[in-house]
């Protein structure tokens, strides 16, 4: 596998601006749910992701042979195997779009004109 880019990082970055953008429009709640359902994937959505990438740079910068040494650098590994689990700990979020997707399905659609026209 080809090593991701800059580019394709802010690429990345930019969709989640643009969804971001988008939900603030206040898209019909179903579509809004499937759109942010595969970013809180228990397996692979973001908090996972993030958490994995956080522990591997982590990794990374700790094992490379010219590292800095000394215990500040220590106590910043240490935040980032934190800030890691911390981002992990969200998998959870998925059970939260679960139960909305629920509560969403069960609500009837809203009764078109006005309470004369009933």
């Amino acid at each position: 596998m080809p090593a991701p880019t800059l580019d394709d990082i802010r690429n990345a970055t930019e969709t989640l601006s643009r969804l971001t953008e988008y939900l603030r429009d206040n898209p019909e709640p179903a579509e809004a749910l499937a759109l942010v359902e595969p970013l809180l994937d228990e397996y692979t959505g973001v908090p996972i992701q993030l958490g994995d990438a956080l522990r591997a740079l982590a990794r990374a910068l700790q094992d490379h042979p010219d590292r800095p040494r000394g215990p500040e650098v220590s106590l910043l590994f240490a935040e980032l195997r934190t800030a890691a689990w911390e981002q992990t700990d969200q998998y959870a979020l998925h059970y939260a779009i679960d139960d909305l997707r629920a509560l969403y399905a069960k609500t009837p659609p809203p009764a078109q004109g006005c309470g004369r026209c009933r």
